[in-house]
């Protein structure tokens, strides 16, 4: 900022010109009651009780009787704060001469920094106005080292504090982020945040993780990153909001029963959706709105626990894409129903049970807003990055022996990065294990053509929506990085592109990201970013990031990576497993070597099996996300039982002709979701890894497996899975109309007295279902 000019003839004008700057009118009535103390007119302990005593007067004066109860903390030292100012006023200019006033600003204005002896430690940060706050941590900020040593941990309450208030009060994230956070970061997130309230846990992960990476990683990577052009909606807002339109009837909906949230979600979001906002919120968003221009958004969720060590709330709550390529009001029209929408995405049953189930209902889940500009750049009428995807600093599923768990992976896609963090049924991001970056888990063309990319998300300028595309509708010969992303396939073999293309080849591209992961550093920088962030999170991590690639004439192109999210990375409990030497091929149920995570799964009762021949059959989509509710409800009886799920396909995808449609809600007491794979039941190289419906599974400690049933060394037993009593009319009678595509399976009705047991062992890459004896 600008600061006025010290030689003003008239100090008084210069004083009266400070109303904008808090900063220097707090140090200069800090250096006026130094006056007033060192001369002797009044000790600081007897103009501390005059403010108190004045202070309750007042509250007097406006009919509080019971000032300890009726009035908040915060009101309390705002009220303290303005008398202080009032009597320093009033006992200088009673006692000393004007020439002195006209000393201390030139002398405040000439320093440009703070003295020491200007900070005053006389409030308590924890009840003071953030304002108040604020002016101070950036006094000591800006003193001289010497000086700021005396000072530090009063700089660190007042950040701990602002952290707290802002950003989150989880003492995990506070125990790192006060390392790293200065008053004037915090000062910034302050001057982007519209409404009270704190800014939640998504935008506070990119924030941190920004920051650590700017102190401390090497100099190629901090000339690299970057964060997306980020506002924020305080938690309260939301309040305010519902309050606004009269729904905060809605607010105990989390104490409901399980029927009660599902039937009464659909009401919700009408109501949000017919809402309005309270008339200062519409300025900001339209300031916003001018600030950034007609730049593609997103409106993110940021609720309070969201991101946070052990919950992550991955996908739990809606992002809503807002093209803002239309006029003023209708681009204020789109963002503000986006904003209701995300509010409104609180109170969905996946949300709420997953809440229940992690013992966190009774916390105040407020959600907040990240308002961000949307990472990358025009092609034709289609807007998207280069490259976007997730990163993980640990890589949990291994598929080769030779893999580091502790150099992560990556899901790597083309467009938009929702088709690398959604369960999508039909299409294959690129997985990238940062240890071996070229080691796939395909080995023959056949396989990466059938497992690679097959559409592209972006936002259709000329439309003004989102759209999800075939890639060959979007890509074309003159796009620039074609050959960085794909490859040709000449028909059992794939090769670079090293020559401009005729115009019907491009049908023959697929996309392998072999040269941008061989001719950059996007890999070697993204193992080193993902390894940072582990050692100071003290814990593994994800990141979600968008990539630019430039100077694509280079030998070696530059790669620009933006932070969009970072967390802790949802990781079971690491149990010992080991496979039997002696087994017998009678006692086993299934086997598979397929990813396969380490744990164990003991004394399991029920296998609840979807029968593919039977799901397949049902006559329409409906009827098969139907089927994923039936599983929902005998999931709720099954509560008090060890059961595992196999179904064809993949279990959460959103297109029920691709597996079974089901959600978190679904399926959260079960122990292990099976995928079957196989010529006319889906194929999938990948059981949901990476997503954030892995992720929920593993919070939950719930194994995700896959059994491809067409490799040699595969076991299923089909005696036990379709001749089998089906106990589904006995435990859940309401579902006997699914019989044919539903089984639950007693374990004793196969063999009396057993059970099963899971292993998994992630060093001999083999998990086998087991029976073993009561």
């Amino acid at each position: 900022m600008t600061l006025p000019n010290p030689s003003t003839d008239r100090a008084l004008r210069v004083y009266l010109a400070l109303a904008q700057y808090p900063i220097l009118r707090t140090r200069i009535r800090a250096r006026m009651r130094r006056a007033l103390f060192e001369r002797g007119i009044l000790s600081a302990k007897d103009f501390e009780a005059e403010v108190r005593q004045k202070a309750i007067q007042s509250q007097a004066r406006e009919g509080l009787h019971d000032p300890l109860w009726e009035e908040t903390e915060e009101i309390w030292e705002i009220r303290m704060s303005r008398i202080r100012t009032h009597l320093t006023d009033f006992y200088f200019a009673y006692n000393l001469r004007f020439e002195e006033f006209e000393e201390i600003v030139k002398g405040v204005l000439a320093e440009r920094v703070p003295m020491a002896e200007e900070i005053e430690v006389s409030f308590n940060p924890e009840l003071a106005p953030q304002d108040m706050i604020f002016e101070q941590a950036l006094a000591i900020e800006n003193l001289p080292p010497e000086e700021h040593a005396h000072y530090k941990h009063r700089y660190h309450e007042l950040i701990v504090v602002l952290i707290r208030r802002m950003i989150s009060d989880q003492l995990a994230y506070i125990n790192i982020a006060k390392t790293w956070f200065t008053a004037s970061d915090l000062f910034e997130i302050q001057r982007r945040k519209i409404g009270h309230g704190k800014i939640g846990g998504k935008a506070a992960g990119m924030l941190l993780a920004a920051r650590i990476l700017s102190e401390i990683a090497g100099d190629d990577i901090r000339e690299s990153l970057r964060i997306p052009e980020s506002y924020f909606l305080g938690s309260d807002v939301m309040y305010a909001f519902m309050s606004y339109n009269d729904l905060i009837h809605w607010a105990d909906q989390k104490y409901k029963s399980e029927e009660q949230i599902n039937s009464e979600y659909a009401t919700i979001q009408a109501e949000y959706a017919k809402a309005e906002f309270p008339a200062d919120i519409v300025e900001k968003l339209q300031e916003l709105l001018a600030e950034v221009g007609p730049q593609p958004l997103i409106v993110r969720s940021s609720s309070l626990l969201e991101d946070n060590f052990g919950t992550s709330f991955a996908g739990k709550y809606e992002s809503v894409f807002c093209p803002n390529q239309s006029s003023p009001e209708e681009n204020l029209f789109e963002l503000t129903q986006a904003i209701a929408y995300v509010f409104a995405s609180g109170l969905n049953p996946d949300a709420l049970l997953y809440r229940r189930a992690m013992g966190l209902q009774d916390y105040d889940e407020r959600l907040a807003i990240l308002v961000q500009v949307v990472e990358g750049e025009r092609f034709g009428d289609y807007f998207f990055p280069h490259a976007a995807g997730v990163g993980f600093s640990r890589n949990l599923y291994r598929w080769s022996p030779q893999i580091s768990s502790e150099d992560g992976f990556l899901r790597l896609v083309w467009g938009l990065g929702t088709r690398a963090v959604d369960r999508v049924g039909n299409d294959y991001p690129r997985l990238v294990a940062l240890s071996h970056p070229n080691l796939r888990p395909e080995s023959e063309p056949k396989l990466i053509r059938r497992y690679s990319q097959q559409y592209i998300d972006v936002i259709n300028l000329k439309e003004n929506q989102f759209e999800t595309l075939a890639v060959h509708d979007v890509l074309t010969r003159r796009y620039p990085l074609l050959r960085y992303i794909a490859q040709m396939d000449h028909g059992g073999y794939l090769v670079p592109i090293r020559s401009n293309l005729s115009g019907d080849a491009i049908e023959r591209v697929v996309l392998t990201f072999d040269a941008l992961i061989q001719r950059t550093e996007i890999a070697d920088r993204m193992k080193r970013i993902l390894n940072l962030l582990e050692r100071y999170y003290k814990t593994p991590v994800d990141m979600e990031f968008a990539v630019h690639v430039d100077n694509l004439q280079n030998i070696t192109p530059d790669v620009k990576i933006s932070i969009l999210q970072c967390r802790p990375q949802s990781h079971a409990e690491v149990k010992e497993a080991f496979i039997p030497d002696d087994l017998n091929p009678d006692d086993i149920v299934f086997s598979t070597r397929r990813m396969v995570p380490q744990g164990h799964v003991a004394n399991i009762r029920y296998v609840l099996f979807v029968v593919p021949e039977g799901y397949y059959a049902l006559p329409t989509p409906s009827a098969r996300s139907e089927l994923g509710r039936a599983i929902g409800r005998v999931n709720n009886i099954l509560v008090n039982d060890v059961f595992i799920c196999i179904g064809p396909g993949r279990w959460g995808t959103r297109n029920p002709d691709l597996g079974v449609n089901i959600r978190y809600a679904d399926i959260y007491n079960t122990r292990a979701l099976v995928e079957l794979a196989g010529e006319g039941i889906g194929m999938a190289p990948e059981p949901s890894f990476g997503t954030h419906f892995f992720q929920d599974l593993v919070e939950a400690n719930i194994y995700p497996l896959a059994i491809f049933l067409e490799d040699e060394d595969v076991v299923f037993n089909r005696e036990f899975f379709y001749n089998t009593p089906n106990q589904l009319a006995e435990r859940a009678p309401d579902e006997v109309n699914l019989e044919a595509c539903l089984r639950l399976i007693d374990v004793s009705s196969f063999r009396p007295g057993y059970h099963l047991e899971l292993v998994m062992d992630n060093e001999a890459g083999q998990a086998v279902a087991i029976l073993y004896p009561d």
